[in-house]
């Protein structure tokens, strides 16, 4: 997948801002093939991708034994993002 070089120009009226995405870790995980397939049943059972499910499983893992660290960033939740609130009308 490409990512953008910037942002759009003029001629797409307004442009939204490109940010870059968040660091994350990169990890190579080997699994039995059997296991795989299993997880990703169960991904696809939750509408999520096997590699989210993985991330959903370890945090609980690590939350149920009291070793999430207080300072890490929720999962995202699922589905599109919410749009931005409207501002209010202006008061006459």
């Amino acid at each position: 997948m490409r990512r953008p070089l910037g942002p759009a120009g003029p001629q797409h009226g307004h442009p939204l801002p490109v940010t870059p995405p968040p660091e994350r870790k990169q990890v190579l995980l080997r699994l039995d093939p059997v296991v795989y397939e299993a997880l990703a049943r169960w991904a696809s059972d939750e509408l999520r991708s096997a590699n989210a499910q993985i991330e959903f499983l370890l945090r609980r893992a690590l939350a149920e034994s009291g070793r999430l660290p207080g300072g890490v960033a929720p999962i995202a939740k699922r589905g599109r993002p919410p749009k931005p609130a409207a501002p209010p009308p202006d008061a006459p």
